[in-house]
């Protein structure tokens, strides 16, 4: 034995280590936050652990040197984008700063379409900052600072993951970091133009208000005259009565607040006078 290992030690040793590269050749492992496709001669044959397949992540075998393994991140990605200068619907330049998460969904199309992760960042980011400029574009920079602003970025998202699903990517979520006016912007400018626009929208809206108060109180007016008309053809005691009581009113009376005083004459008449025919109860 110890002569024949003599002999052939060298061979013995050369088909171990042979035999030790094909082992590690042929077996490739796949982690729980990876995916991978297998290519054989340019072309996807093979994948494993992707989202709703039947391989899970493992040990797993291919052909030695004829498959190449293309590991493909299964964790949320992100794509950041550069400050943009972006023009809002009222004409306000700014600085808009915003990224965007994203998952790879498909890696055999990501890896025919893209190649790699920062294949998709690179093909995405373009279009991301094209459809981010078209969504503010529509709307002000008063209503980016509300509500409005989760209904933009959810079209955004929308429109992105539409394009990014040629590349095999899902787009979850798009988030603006940070919104502002253009260094060296004329700020007080930019606010004077705003508060301009909310007092020329608040003298529409009291002008709007003031033509409605008009148009009620002639409504009443005209019902009222109408209710009063009515009554006083089918009793004309009532109508001298009613008359009656509206001069007495206006002259004794005394001066109710906020109206000032009403004078410091003097009225003195006789009891039978006619002017308090009605007052005394008489018709």
């Amino acid at each position: 034995m110890t002569r024949l290992w003599n002999n052939h030690r060298t061979g013995v040793i050369i088909a171990l280590a042979v035999m030790l590269i094909l082992v590690f050749t042929s077996l490739y492992v796949v982690g729980e936050e990876e995916q991978a496709v297998v290519i054989r001669t340019g072309e996807p044959v093979g994948v494993a652990n992707t989202p709703g397949g039947e391989k899970g992540a493992g040990l797993y075998a291919r052909v030695p040197f004829l498959d190449s393994v293309r590991k493909v991140d299964k964790r949320l990605l992100d794509l950041e984008m550069t400050d943009e200068e972006v023009l809002s619907n009222d004409q306000q330049r700014l600085l808009v700063n915003a990224y965007a998460r994203f998952r790879i969904v498909d890696p055999v199309r990501m890896v025919e379409r893209a190649g790699t992760t920062d294949g998709v960042r690179v093909a995405l980011e373009p279009i991301l900052n094209s459809v981010l400029r078209q969504e503010l574009g529509r709307r002000t920079f008063q209503a980016m600072l509300t509500a409005e602003r989760g209904s933009a970025l959810a079209n955004v998202r929308a429109n992105l993951d539409r394009q990014a699903r040629q590349y095999g990517a899902q787009v979850v979520d798009v988030q603006i970091k940070r919104t502002d006016l253009p260094d060296g912007a004329p700020l007080q400018s930019a606010f004077r133009r705003m508060e301009s626009d909310r007092e020329r929208e608040a003298r529409t809206i009291r002008a709007q208000g003031g033509r409605d108060a008009r148009i009620i109180r002639a409504e009443a007016d005209a019902e009222s005259a109408r209710i009063y008309a009515e009554a006083f053809g089918k009793d004309a005691s009532f109508y001298d009565f009613y008359r009656a009581m509206q001069s007495y009113d206006s002259t004794f009376s005394p001066a109710r607040e906020g109206e000032g005083p009403k004078g410091d004459s003097n009225i003195i008449l006789s009891p039978d006078n006619e002017y308090l025919r009605q007052f005394r109860g008489e018709n």
